[in-house]
């Protein structure tokens, strides 16, 4: 019994070193996630100034007016998936759909990351917490206040970088997912007045 348990302790132990690099790579990534994050709130703001009144109150008048207000160049999905549906607008619905099935498909693959990093954060700040604390717990018992010392802040440090990219996990993910909404019911708005006007 006593070889097993230290065949688990040490296994155990050992983790600790990838988990370190692990929340170190997260870290970066929820780094750059948060500033790609930022620069997209921008363009959505401005798509929102660009598109939104208009979108709101389209007819099929307003078609052509709607197609002129799109940028030379794509810089979000919403403006690359309005200028394709457009673009089509004679294409019908089966292919409106299938424009409306892929924006989905490439939101689904944004918003991986920050579910990831959401789920992932805790998991190894966890581990890396569980880990350190059994060290210090047995330098506290010999009376190596030194080695407790640097245990804990092991703990906390683990603890604090999980939490954190959690938070940005967390936080990209509820913004994102509302914008994706709002985007996809106004293609759906306009998938449905271009295929109205097709019908005339």
């Amino acid at each position: 019994m006593e070889i097993i348990s230290k065949s688990l302790f040490w296994v155990a132990n050992s983790l600790l070193i990838p988990d370190i690099i692990l929340l170190l790579i997260l870290f970066g990534r929820a780094l750059l996630l948060a500033g790609g994050f930022y620069n997209q709130m921008m363009i959505k703001r401005r798509n929102d100034a660009l598109f939104g009144q208009k979108i709101k109150a389209l007819s099929s008048a307003g078609v052509d007016e709607l197609r002129s207000l799109l940028p030379e160049k794509d810089n979000s999905l919403f403006v690359k998936y309005l200028r394709d549906l457009l673009a089509s607008a004679s294409a019908g619905e089966a292919y409106a759909d299938y424009l409306l099935s892929s924006l989905e498909n490439e939101v689904d693959k944004d918003l991986s990351l920050s579910k990831m990093l959401a789920k992932m954060g805790p998991v190894l700040g966890l581990i890396g917490t569980l880990i350190a604390m059994s060290p210090a717990l047995v330098g506290l018992s010999t009376g190596d206040i030194s080695g407790m010392a640097y245990n804990m802040q092991v703990v906390f440090a683990t603890t604090v970088v999980g939490l954190v990219i959690s938070a940005v996990g967390l936080v990209t993910l509820q913004f994102k997912q509302r914008w994706y909404a709002k985007d996809v019911y106004s293609l759906e708005y306009v998938s449905r007045i271009l295929n109205a006007e097709n019908e005339k």
